[in-house]
């Protein structure tokens, strides 16, 4: 059984460590991808304060795809290089995004999301999922969010 608890007054640097080594553990020798996503999904959604939603969009056959996911329903299929996600699937690079409105061409699948984080997984030089993270505070991640995210993109990387 896990038991994975947030502290409100934790400082970012020690929440994605303890968020990467809850990954690690729940991930570890799991071999099914969709199952590892779903779990690391709502081990976000449960971790990481102030969001509105939490997941992952799988790139399919040239177009991302939604995946495991903690939030409303969503778009189901984002074509690579349209919203935050597309850019992010992309360029293979993070979208780091404090204001969703002023993000040419964003994509509204909730309409209270106003920050956005989007962090490319990467295996063998090939996005093959993008992580998605939105919150309905302006401004509400930073780079201590996004290297984190990252962290835990690397190590999702072979898992999914």
């Amino acid at each position: 059984m896990y038991d994975f608890t947030a502290d409100p007054a934790q400082a970012k640097p020690d929440l994605y460590r303890d968020l990467l080594g809850a990954a690690d553990a729940l991930t570890q020798g799991e071999p099914d991808a969709v199952a590892n996503m779903a779990n690391v999904a709502a081990l976000i959604w449960q971790l990481v304060p102030d969001l509105n939603w939490a997941g992952f969009y799988r790139m399919v056959e040239g177009g991302l795809v939604l995946g495991p996911f903690c939030g409303k329903p969503a778009c189901i299929r984002i074509a690579v290089g349209q919203g935050v996600c597309g850019a992010a699937a992309e360029s293979g690079q993070t979208q780091l995004v404090e204001d969703v409105h002023a993000f040419p061409g964003h994509i509204a699948c909730d309409a209270e999301s106003r920050s956005e984080l989007v962090v490319p997984v990467v295996r063998d030089g090939a996005v093959i999922a993008v992580i998605d993270l939105d919150s309905p505070v302006k401004g509400r991640f930073d780079a201590e969010d996004q290297a984190g995210v990252e962290a835990l993109a690397t190590l999702l990387s072979s898992r999914i």
